[in-house]
């Protein structure tokens, strides 16, 4: 199964995508798809949330990507609670600018 959590682009300095249910399944894979790379937007880093309950959150690992192009990014989330997100920080002169990305986060049982 395959959810789309954002399709209209990011917003720094922080961003994060709406919490979804995953306690079904095994396996998680996060792809992004940088549409551009606005000027003053250096990089943006993403970190994987877990969360027992949607409602509180702690960090997963370490940044699981840094992005600093456009193109499709993507990797893989295991041992996870019942619930993941996506936290986005986003670094430049131009933090504060949306960068046109999808986020889709694909799920295996």
């Amino acid at each position: 199964m395959t959810a789309v959590l954002e399709r209209d682009g990011i917003t720094g300095p922080h961003y994060t995508t709406e919490p979804y249910e995953v306690a079904w399944a095994r396996e998680a894979r996060w792809f992004l798809r940088v549409l551009d790379l606005p000027a003053g937007v250096r990089q943006f880093d993403c970190t994987v949330q877990v969360s027992p309950d949607g409602l509180y959150w702690c960090d997963l690992d370490k940044p699981a990507a840094t992005v600093d192009a456009t193109g499709v990014f993507t990797w893989v989330t295991r041992e996870f609670g019942g619930w993941l997100r996506l936290c986005v920080t986003v670094h430049g002169d131009a933090a504060d600018t949306q960068v046109p990305t999808l986020i889709y986060l694909a799920l295996k049982a």
